[in-house]
């Protein structure tokens, strides 16, 4: 072969190679520029060892165990609040829940916030919720309520809801019979029935499942029979939500809409006393890791086409960032985010986080906010004409004002961060009054600023605290999180806006 020969085949080879590269990367671009129909599904007080696949001895859980080991399972993903409302706030706006004000639950979110509704909105998506709200009045004038949240379509409870369960439809108080979870799923679906194929859809189901009181149908009960009785309801709600799941996936293939919808699942806080936690510290309200993390499940058929289970750090303020990433939205004024976008790991390729993860409880208690009887109580008065009393609940919890009256670098409360496998604490506890020797011993045991440092890999259920011999890791996460706790409590005060 001569010289010449050889240079032609070598640059047919090249140009042969270049075309079969480009075809790829503008065949590659094409799929990715398909917006995925988006379904994002959270529990109410279903802890991390709430799954059967998570080694629950008596759990039925035959839906979640096929997704767990057919999906991107993430072991270590984390509510960004121990309690509902906040961790709500978290998905909707991708910021830490204090940022925004809402503290603990009942509180609401404020209307400035940009939520994850109107973000998606401005990439052409149709916008959906159904089940807890949780984040403000569900009356239809409310600047609290989802549809003023940016949400098309809503069928809203204020809150946990059971058997035979009220909604807020558009405002409505109008009450439902059935299984909940089975319900909520029903009319997300229809939803997806009624739309146009040509526009993608953001549905956003939260159930109210497990959250006490517990009510279990007959069916689910007789699962269980051989359990104690609190166990009993608590056990067969999570299987009747497990099944809503089944139901939402077959649906979902139904409508031949699987194979393009990104379906995340995930919980809003770590377990309660009558679930599990697997093992791990605390339960729902703590800040450690039985209060926080929380079983993840994430289902996109077109995009992640290999079964991982990953022990990436991941958390509910993550959610906001991945799908405005992958949806193609632009966000005109974004406010400070606390997550990051997660769509590099969807094809395994993020090995590390930018920032770390915090967490910050600040003993700011809650506001009760009973669904059935705020809602009954509305039904009555829109079947009468007449206005709902500006005292009542179902007008929610008036959203936290642009102010926060806080002494210099004070933090009160627990709060946490958590970088690679190291974790630390923050407890800042006031000193208590009285003159008695117990609040003399109050004051000088549990009054001021207390540190604890765990390796979570060596130490999941953080019991070996490291703080006193680990100073020069403890002194480089002191500094990441009191820099991220000025942040927070400046963008609640309204630095932000």
């Amino acid at each position: 072969m001569f010289q010449g020969d050889i240079i032609v085949m070598m640059h047919f080879r090249f140009v042969t190679m270049f075309c079969v590269l480009v075809t790829g990367a503008v065949t590659a671009q094409a799929e990715d520029s398909v917006q995925p129909h988006i379904v994002l599904c959270m529990a109410d007080d279903q802890g991390w060892g709430d799954m059967a696949y998570n080694g629950h001895p008596v759990l039925k859980t035959p839906v979640f165990d096929e997704m767990a080991a057919t999906c991107l399972r993430l072991d270590h993903f984390y509510a960004a609040a121990p309690v509902c409302s906040p961790t709500r706030a978290s998905v909707m706006t991708g910021r830490t829940p204090n940022r925004s004000g809402v503290f603990s639950w009942g509180h609401s979110l404020r209307p400035q916030e940009v939520t994850i509704a109107e973000a998606l909105k401005t990439a052409g998506y149709v916008t959906a919720h159904f089940g807890k709200w949780h984040l403000g009045s569900t009356l239809p004038s409310s600047q609290t309520s989802p549809g003023a949240q940016g949400f098309d379509r809503w069928l809203s409870a204020p809150n946990f809801f059971d058997v035979d369960p009220w909604f807020s439809n558009h405002g409505q108080a109008e009450q439902f019979k059935g299984e909940s979870s089975e319900l909520v799923v029903e009319q997300a679906l229809q939803f997806l029935r009624d739309q146009s194929a040509e526009k993608p859809c953001l549905v956003v189901v939260w159930f109210g499942s497990p959250h006490s009181p517990h009510k279990g149908t007959s069916h689910d009960l007789a699962l269980y029979e051989d359990q104690p009785r609190n166990q009993q309801h608590f056990l067969a709600e999570i299987t009747a939500m497990d099944r809503a799941m089944g139901q939402l996936r077959s649906g979902l293939r139904d409508l031949q809409m699987a194979d393009n919808t990104l379906l995340w699942y995930c919980s809003d806080n770590g377990a309660i006393p009558q679930g599990s936690t697997g093992g791990l510290r605390g339960k729902k309200g703590q800040i450690y890791e039985g209060g926080l993390r929380v079983p993840c499940l994430i289902e996109w058929p077109a995009r992640i086409k290999v079964a991982r289970q990953s022990d990436f750090p991941a958390f509910t303020c993550d959610i906001y960032p991945t799908l405005v990433e992958i949806a193609g939205a632009k966000v005109q004024q974004q406010p400070v985010l606390d997550g990051q976008s997660l769509a590099a790991l969807f094809d395994g390729n993020l090995e590390a986080r930018q920032r770390g993860l915090g967490f910050w409880d600040a003993g700011i208690g809650g506001f009760s906010t009973p669904s059935d009887s705020i809602l009954a109580f509305v039904a009555e008065h829109q079947k009468n004409g007449t206005p709902v009393p500006p005292d009542h609940a179902a007008h929610g919890k008036t959203p936290h004002p642009l102010e926060w009256n806080l002494p210099a670098a004070s933090f009160p409360g627990h709060s946490a961060w958590r970088d690679g496998d190291w974790k630390l604490h923050r407890i800042e506890r006031a000193a208590p009054n009285g003159k008695g020797a117990a609040a003399k011993r109050a004051r000088q045991d549990g009054a001021g600023l207390k540190w604890e440092l765990y390796n979570l890999a060596s130490d999941p259920a953080e019991q070996h605290d490291l703080f006193a011999t680990e100073q020069n890791q403890a002194m480089q996460l002191q500094s990441d999180l009191q820099a991220w706790l000025q942040s927070v409590t400046d963008s609640l005060k309204g630095a932000d806006y």
